[in-house]
């Protein structure tokens, strides 16, 4: 089995388990001691480790990999202006995509009227955290202490410091170029890591999934179906149809392709709900089987993973159509357009971890003078759409990479139009899928007994 068809499987049988556990421990002849057994050391126990330390080890790759694959990518694109046009064209794409998803969520949450007939709860607390202001956001772009940006995995200070490092390098001589090439070895490093992290993702993908699923039931959504339904229904609208139409009318290249060889990162999204966590597989996949170069990729696809929220501009503006149906209150067209405006702008520096939607909804609902409270009504469901809107965001990060990099001639069409490309097994995966080249072990044995130091590849000078 390929690695993806892995991945698929662990998260169906991972729903299907966590289901019957639910059941099972909300069930009344359930004896005492074996609910508890569930609870606390299958649920609680086993699969809240596993599936922690699957996320925990995809986000410590997450700043090395943003950094140094932005520091190569700067350092080659070769001058300030092909970079600033890349920027620009980069930017202005994930706010247009953004502000199209919050127009449809809008246009179609007013004509199904997910609120209407929904009763007011006696009872509704929810607690915003404080939004940053538009000026705290634009200030805290530039770090003050690039190490502490790290630690702190604030990924926007990240970019910048990366940006500064590769266009330096690109002036600083000889001395550039020495450091230039420890950066491209570094990368292939971590690249490697990736993809002996991949090889145990099916069990963590299922201990997430199980996990959830065994606390959350499909209860939840029974009640509020018509909500759960509509931000669902846009969400893979959006994902599927918009993004497949922005791609066959900006550069022409086939959305079938980019939609199959976006399986297995829809899977890591769909169970870490985490833009940031799922960054170094959505990263790999445009460069390795997109065919994007390295140059762009490197670029598009941290900033992507940091300012593209079109799965969380859905849900406000379903969200917000929702709550004011249930508190009675009718949204003038000003209103409905301040709506379109702050969450496209609050989803700019909006971190990439889970949850972090109901923090800029609270924005948007204060925006229009709607009340904050009402943001409890939908907790119950936000964690399992939660998992959804995250799997559109990394297909819109892979849909503005792609065109954008066509944009610059920068898509390999051999690596884009291979149905096969990067396709691994389990066996092969050390030989990145050419069952031709030796394997690292092998490449090991081989430089030892020709008294050779091993050193991994580099890429040729403009050849990304």
């Amino acid at each position: 089995m390929t690695l993806t068809s892995r991945i698929l499987l662990a998260m169906v049988a991972g729903i299907l388990l966590g289901s019957v556990l639910n059941l099972a421990t909300s069930a009344s002849f359930m004896p005492e001691a074996l609910e508890g057994f569930i609870d606390t050391w299958l649920v609680g126990g086993l699969f809240d480790v596993v599936g922690r330390i699957f996320v925990a080890s995809l986000k410590m790759l997450v700043v090395p990999l943003v950094f140094v694959s932005l520091v190569c990518g700067s350092s080659q694109l070769g001058n300030n202006a092909r970079m600033g046009r890349i920027a620009l064209r980069t930017i202005g794409l994930y706010l247009f995509t953004t502000g199209i998803a919050v127009t449809v969520a809008l246009t179609i949450a007013l004509t199904v009227n997910p609120g209407m007939g929904v009763e007011l709860p006696g009872e509704a607390n929810f607690v915003a955290k404080q939004a940053p202001s538009i000026a705290d956001v634009i200030v805290g772009i530039v770090p003050s202490n690039p190490i502490a940006a790290m630690a702190n995995g604030n990924m926007l200070q990240v970019i910048v410091f990366a940006l500064l490092i590769g266009f330096a390098i690109t002036r600083a001589g000889e001395a550039g170029t020495r450091i230039c090439r420890f950066f491209q070895d570094f990368e292939v490093l971590i690249m490697k890591m990736v993809a002996m992290l991949m090889l145990i993702a099916p069990y963590g993908v299922f201990a997430l999934l199980t996990k959830l699923f065994a606390q959350l039931g499909f209860g939840a959504i029974v009640d509020l179906a018509k909500y759960f339904l509509t931000v669902f229904g846009i969400l893979v609208f959006h994902g599927l149809v918009i993004y497949s139409a922005l791609l066959k009318a900006f550069v022409g290249l086939p959305p079938s392709v980019l939609l199959y060889k976006m399986r297995s990162v829809w899977a890591f999204a769909f169970s870490t709900s985490s833009s940031a966590a799922t960054m170094p597989i959505t990263l790999r996949a445009v460069e390795r089987r997109l065919g994007v170069k390295p140059s762009v990729a490197g670029f598009t696809i941290p900033l992507g993973a940091t300012v593209n929220m079109d799965g969380t501009a859905i849900m406000q503006g379903v969200a917000t159509v929702f709550i004011a149906q249930v508190y009675g209150v009718d949204l003038s067209m000003g209103d409905l357009a301040a709506v379109v405006l702050t969450a496209t702008m609050a989803s700019i520096g909006a971190a990439g971890v889970p949850g972090v939607g109901l923090i800029t909804l609270a924005l948007v609902l204060e925006q229009v003078g709607l009340p904050v409270e009402g943001i409890a009504m939908i907790i119950g469901v936000d964690r399992l759409l939660d998992m959804v809107r995250t799997a559109v965001n990394v297909t819109g990060d892979a849909t503005v990479s792609l065109i954008v990099a066509e944009l610059e001639g920068q898509v390999d069409k051999s690596v884009f139009g291979d149905w096969h490309a990067d396709v691994m097994t389990a066996e092969n995966y050390s030989t990145d899928g050419d069952p031709e080249r030796p394997t690292f072990l092998e490449q090991i044995e081989e430089a030892e007994a020709d008294d050779e130091p091993l050193r991994p590849p580099r890429r040729a000078a403009g050849d990304g």
